[in-house]
């Protein structure tokens, strides 16, 4: 591997990595080779260097570095930069500009896969690793500054200059003397995956008996097919949902039925707030007739009234409005008034599903959900309840045993005493239809547990005079951040290879970041809304996220004002912008705060102020 070192004093770290095996060294300094010569044990390092086959080059600029290589010999898997400094007394201002400059140059030199090492003295990067930790202002900032170059700090550990043998720093303001290195820091950055292109793009699907095609809401754009429930994903949703249904066919026989699930329904979706729905618009010439919808699969896509009957002389008054799937129970509910249902077996129904809501770290637009149903003989509900649960967490405990840091534990909750917070998740799930239990997952990290699913008995209207239905509704996203210690849910739907490296052949294991404190900014804006209208915030978060890339983290309401004599309302939010796989520099949010002002404008009829 080539190994390029920069900003080199007396080139004694040089000196001591030139003798690694397979390691090609090139160490430069910003001085000229006389200049280079007079700090104190420097020519001897220079010759050693140069009779062990490495390359020694002098008044390489740091900034420039596609100057000083031909174009062949510009490809390096590491970059190293110790104690990088403007000289003199220069303030965090100009050093700052420094590493600028630095980072935007090494992604013209730096291999796809390599890595830029650059060691700080303690408090000066401004990262949570420091301590004690500088205030923000008062330090380089280097992870925001690398982030504007294309690149993520990808790990940060001790500088120790004890165990370099030779090493000696030099170059305290510019001076041959040593400086503090006691709790210095290295900070490794690896290359960001590239900008979501965020084009136009058209889905087909089946809708009945005939195949139709819409274009995806932007917001779900790079999140439709992904395909993490195939055959061959090795993504930790099918790990777990594969790892669920093998658990509980040792019970009961399983039928999955996934396979022939539709995206889209038609109609109004019963007891469903409005706002929470992807409604859909089918490509022009596409739309099919109430007839053709009512073949094939014609209960899975009318049964959206959540359990009511649809007349048929009412179906033909029915505008046709189409809408992602918010849920897989009317399919299910379809099943068992079809009579396609076999007693004393285990329906499993499996797909993403799409809602609106509001931006926090475990509110998703869209998550996998595995949907299980049971027929049992009425009065054994609550039996085959527990024995659900018993099942699934003799299968979490097994998944458990590889994965360090985390010891799950499945409760029960009554609806009727679950605390009056409820998650995004399970708040839309009342809206479906009533609940007789929520199913919590507790770890190490969070004892009191996270609402991953919910428990309902069929509605009376489905239910026969011997047998009763249970379902049990999880998220599987929600289980693979509780199981795998994913913090944000939108790691899950990366594509930055490095996830899905951390879990071979399906294995689920404890789940280390690759972009470690990233940088975010805040951003206010505030608006005229238009008079006696309410403000509809899940379409603001809806268009935040389509507009960001999933790149605002958080959206709060700032202030609340009526203008005294006219009665106008006006609406500030503070919109913070945040990547937790990829770079984003501070210009890449201004410019994405101000797109978002124009389509805020534009799509929620508000006046900016």
């Amino acid at each position: 591997r080539r190994v390029l070192l920069l900003g080199e004093g007396n080139f004694s770290f040089a000196a001591a990595l030139c003798g690694a095996q397979g390691t090609h060294v090139v160490a430069t300094c910003y001085e000229s080779e006389e200049e280079a010569a007079g700090h104190g044990g420097a020519a001897r390092s220079i010759r050693r260097l140069r009779d062990s086959g490495a390359e020694v080059v002098f008044s390489v600029d740091c900034t420039k570095l596609k100057e000083h290589f031909l174009p062949g010999e510009r490809e390096f898997d590491r970059i190293y930069f110790n104690f990088p400094h403007c000289g003199r007394k220069a303030g965090v201002a100009k050093n700052r500009q420094l590493l600028a400059g630095f980072f935007h140059s090494c992604a013209e030199v730096l291999a796809q896969q390599g890595e830029i090492h650059v060691a700080l003295c303690n408090g000066q990067g401004g990262t949570p690793a420091d301590q004690p930790r500088r205030e923000w202002h008062n330090s380089w900032q280097i992870v925001a500054v690398a982030a504007g170059a294309g690149f993520i700090l990808s790990d940060i550990h001790p500088f120790k200059a004890e165990n370099i043998d030779g090493y000696k720093c030099t170059g305290y303001r510019s001076q041959d003397k040593s400086f503090c290195v006691e709790g210095a820091l290295n900070h490794i950055f690896t290359r960001s995956t590239a900008p979501l292109c965020f084009t136009p793009v058209s889905c087909q699907t089946q809708l009945g008996s005939q195949k139709v095609s819409f274009q995806v809401p932007q917001v779900l754009v790079d999140k439709i097919n992904r395909g993490f429930l195939e055959v061959n994903s090795t993504h930790p949703v099918r790990t777990i949902k594969e790892k669920l249904s093998a658990g509980l066919s040792q019970a009961f026989p399983l039928q999955d039925i996934s396979s022939c699930l539709p995206l889209l329904h038609q109609g109004h979706p019963g007891g469903v707030c409005h706002s929470n729905i992807f409604w859909i618009t089918l490509s022009p010439g596409e739309a099919p007739s109430t007839e053709k919808v009512s073949q094939g699969l014609a209960e899975a896509v009318l049964c959206s009234h959540f359990g009511q009957d649809i007349d048929e002389n009412v179906q033909e008054a029915i505008p046709k409005q189409f809408y992602l799937r918010p849920s897989l129970l009317p399919h299910a509910q379809a099943l068992i008034k079809n009579g396609a249902f076999s007693p004393g077996t285990f329906q499993v129904l499996s797909g993403p599903v799409f809602r609106k809501c509001q931006i926090s770290p475990h509110s998703m637009p869209v998550f996998h959900e595995m949907l299980v149903v049971l027929a049992a003989s009425r009065g054994t509900e609550n039996s085959c309840i527990q024995m659900l649960v018993d099942n699934m967490e003799t299968t979490m405990n097994s998944l458990h045993q590889g994965i360090s840091g985390i010891k799950p534990s499945i409760s029960l909750q009554e609806a009727t005493s679950f605390g009056a917070e409820l998650s995004d998740f399970a708040a839309f799930e009342w809206q479906l239809g009533e609940i007789q239990h929520f199913l919590c997952v507790g770890t190490e990290a969070d004892p009191s547990g996270s609402c991953v699913g919910v428990i309902r008995t069929a509605p009376e209207e489905l239910k026969s005079c011997e047998l009763v239905v249970v379902s049990a509704s999880l998220n599987l996203d929600l289980l693979a951040m509780l199981l795998c210690g994913i913090s944000d849910w939108r790691m899950l739907w990366t594509w930055d290879r490095r996830f899905l490296g951390q879990f071979p052949e399906g294995e689920l294991r404890l789940f280390k970041s690759f972009s470690l404190y990233p940088p975010s900014y805040e951003h206010d804006v505030s608006f005229w809304v238009p008079d006696g209208e309410e403000f509809d915030e899940v379409a603001f978060h809806t268009l935040a996220r389509g507009v960001s890339g999933e790149m605002v983290v958080s959206i709060q309401l700032r202030d609340n004002f009526q203008q005294p004599g006219t009665g106008r309302r006006s609406l500030c939010y503070r919109v913070t912008f945040q990547s937790c796989d990829r770079a984003l520099g501070c210009q890449e949010a201004a410019e994405l705060q101000l797109h978002l002002r124009e389509e805020i404008q534009q799509h929620l009829s508000v006046t900016l102020r």
